[in-house]
């Protein structure tokens, strides 16, 4: 599996603040704690990182991952009941206009759950 020793880092990481912390606040709680203890793992963590998205050759917008890990891993962060159809969605779309390949959508609703994608392209 890509990147599977790091991506196990940041599940375990995932689970240690969703056990301090519980559900019930907003992302950015969570965004900012799992920042923190990524970084205490001696991970580089880029935090709202601006990616330019293309369309044939030409930058049509930009997004801001939640988290990007190590410059291999996207980091999607929710706060919501359940993972839905959308926001897996969401974090495809986000690797598709990337050259990363490795991203993880992170729930820290009633009970913690995630989802790891991958996707592989002639850009990357």
């Amino acid at each position: 599996m890509l990147h599977e020793e790091l991506t196990g880092k940041i599940l375990k990481a995932f689970f240690d603040v969703y056990n301090i912390l519980g559900c019930g606040f907003l992302e950015k709680v969570y965004e900012n704690a799992l920042k923190i203890k990524l970084e205490s793992l001696g991970l580089f963590v880029e935090q709202q990182k601006p990616i330019k998205v293309y369309f044939q050759g030409q930058c049509v917008g930009e997004y801001f991952a939640d988290l990007l890990v190590n410059g291999l891993v996207i980091l999607e962060l929710k706060a919501a009941e359940h993972i839905s159809p959308t926001h897996v969605s969401q974090l495809l779309h986000y690797l598709k206009a990337t050259d990363v390949e490795v991203g993880l959508l992170l729930n820290f609703g009633l009970e913690p759950e995630f989802k790891r994608l991958l996707f592989t392209n002639d850009r990357k």
